[in-house]
Formats: C-alpha cells, sequence, structure tokens
C-alpha cells in the first residue's frame, strides 16, 4: 500500500509539475508582477501557489462530476482553457518593453495584486486546462474499492501540496533567476516564456481538437 502511494505521488507530481512548469511560467509571472516589491510579490506567490493547490484538489475529487453537471466534455476544457492560455501568451508576447509611468503603475498593481491572484494568475496560467484536465484523468482512473479510493485521495492531496510548494518557491524568487540573468537575459527568457505559452495554449486546443475528430473520422 505504500510503495503504491508513493508511487502515484510521483507519477501524478512529475506528470502535473512538466505540464503546469512552474520555472518557465515564473517569468511570466515577473513579467506580470514587475511593478511590486519583493515582499509583495512574495505575497501573491503564496496567494496564487493557495489557490493552485485548490484547483487541483477540486480537480481531483470533484472535475468529472461537474463536468458532467454542465455538459462539458474534457475535449471542450481543453479548446477552451487552450485557447485562453494561447490569448495570454500572445498579448505578453506582444507587449511593449518600456512601461511608461511606471511608479503610478506600480501603486495601482500593489493595490489591485491580489484581486488578480485566481484570474489570471492561477487560472489560467499556472494552473490551466492542460493541469486541470490531467487531474481530472488521474481521478478518473480511481477504483470503488475502499483501499485504492483512500490511497488514491491522499495521493491527491499530497501532490496537490507539492505542486503549491513548488509554485511558491520559485515564483517568489523570481527575481532572483531575473537576477542573474540581468536585465538581457531576463528580457529573452520573457519573450520565451511568453511564446512556449502560446505554443501550449496552441497545443492543448491541438489536443482537443483531435481528441473530438478523432470519433467521428472513425465512423466514416
Amino acid at each position: 500500500m505504500v510503495q503504491s502511494l508513493i508511487s502515484d505521488i510521483l507519477f501524478g507530481f512529475t506528470g502535473l509539475l512538466a505540464i503546469i512548469n512552474p520555472f518557465g511560467i515564473a517569468f511570466v509571472f515577473l513579467d506580470r508582477t514587475d511593478t511590486l516589491t519583493y515582499e509583495e510579490r512574495a505575497a501573491l506567490a503564496k496567494k496564487v501557489a493557495i489557490n493552485a493547490c485548490i484547483v487541483l484538489l477540486v480537480a481531483f475529487f470533484l472535475g468529472t462530476p461537474v463536468l458532467h453537471f454542465f455538459g462539458i466534455s474534457i475535449q471542450a476544457l481543453r479548446i477552451g482553457g487552450g485557447l485562453a492560455v494561447a490569448v495570454a501568451g500572445w498579448q505578453m508576447l506582444n507587449a511593449p518593453e518600456v512601461r511608461p509611468n511606471a511608479t503610478a503603475v506600480r501603486n495601482v498593481d500593489a493595490d489591485n495584486a491580489m484581486s488578480k491572484a485566481f484570474f489570471p494568475l492561477t487560472v489560467p496560467l499556472t494552473t490551466g486546462p492542460g493541469s486541470i484536465a490531467t487531474a481530472i484523468a488521474l481521478n478518473a482512473n480511481r477504483t470503488r474499492k475502499l483501499s485504492d479510493f483512500v490511497v488514491s485521495s491522499i495521493a491527491s492531496i499530497a501532490i496537490s501540496v507539492l505542486i503549491a510548494v513548488v509554485v511558491y518557491l520559485v515564483y517568489s524568487r523570481a527575481s532572483h533567476f531575473a537576477r542573474y540573468l540581468g536585465v538581457d537575459g531576463t528580457k529573452v527568457a520573457m519573450r520565451v516564456s511568453s511564446f512556449l505559452l502560446l505554443c501550449i495554449g496552441v497545443q492543448i486546443m491541438l489536443t482537443g481538437l483531435q481528441e473530438f475528430l478523432t470519433p467521428i473520422a472513425q465512423l466514416r
């Protein structure tokens, strides 16, 4: 039982970590919060991490029933969520490098930082449709046996907490990564991260379209 629990945690954690990619999104997070102080950014990162944990827990335990209740398919979740991610990546990719009146913007951002913690910083930038769909898929493999359900539930909670810890540690130290890279290196990393975010969104949409069109093609 313990071996199965550890295996489930490692499998789910590594899979979700690869999809969420907090190390790459950290530069996007930094770009969205570049007018905040280190303390404000750390507080916002903590809020985003907690939100990400809650989102994953909801996806693990309530994702499938909620989708069924609203009549939403995994394919629709991937296509719609992928579009949101792609649009966010496109906007950041084409955003100007120099922001005018930075002091005034900093005050506005500091006052409204927490209001942005859930959208768009948590959803869809951190826990987007890819991670939500993955969590739902992992939950769909649960059996009705009580012992397996308990193991899977513990694994789901552990995975969500571990992901939240990594998100907090990486996001709160995003400015340190930027300092190591320098000004020009940070600009390049932000542009590359934005482009990768755009590609991730497009890939999520293509996956949803493929899953939607495959059964139709098989009917011919």
